[in-house]
């Protein structure tokens, strides 16, 4: 959770301003609840990029069961029960590669879509932000930006009065 101030806004104007004047002065701007776009306002807003490298998550989650599986294939056909069909081999490799294959490519998806609500922290009944005064006028017809604090009083009092100064109707502080 991060300690974070909440300013509203009357119009998307003034949180643009207030967006780079808070940027300007060294403070994190975290968020901008929006009822519409304002395009202006994803290059003032810094996005951190996935904690969680999905791609090499669901990698090593398909390769790792596909060797599993192909372990036990070939254990359970080698020595477990062995079962000479045919003339073959007993470790007949190709007979080996469709199921590892599947079972690979399912646990791979299973992987990525657990990475993804992970990354994206859910299932989560109620955000945090919500608890702040006014913040359901964010779909209506008010503008929202949510700023990182510091544990220096100072500095919250700084970004305080670069919030007010900027035309924030309202001034909150919170976790979010």
């Amino acid at each position: 959770m991060n300690r974070a101030i909440v300013a509203e806004f009357a119009d998307a104007e003034k949180l643009i301003v207030a967006t780079a004047s808070v940027r300007r002065h060294g403070f994190r701007p975290l968020d901008a609840l929006t009822p519409v776009a304002v395009p202006e306002i994803d290059a003032l807003i810094a996005t951190r990029g996935a904690r969680l490298p999905i791609r090499s998550f669901m990698a090593v989650a398909g390769f790792g069961v596909a060797i599993l599986f192909y372990g036990l294939e070939w254990f359970s056909s080698v020595y477990a029960y062995p079962i000479n069909a045919g003339g073959r081999p007993l470790n007949s490799w190709p007979v080996f590669l469709l199921a590892p294959f599947e079972v690979g490519m399912l646990a791979a998806a299973i992987a990525g879509v657990a990475a993804f609500l992970a990354n994206c922290r859910l299932p989560r009944l109620n955000h945090p932000i919500f608890s702040f005064p006014g913040i359901e006028r964010a779909s209506q017809d008010r503008f929202f930006l949510v700023a990182g604090r510091v544990d220096d009083d100072q500095r919250d009092a700084h970004l305080r009065r670069i919030l007010e100064d900027a035309g924030a109707l309202s001034i909150a502080e919170g976790e979010v």
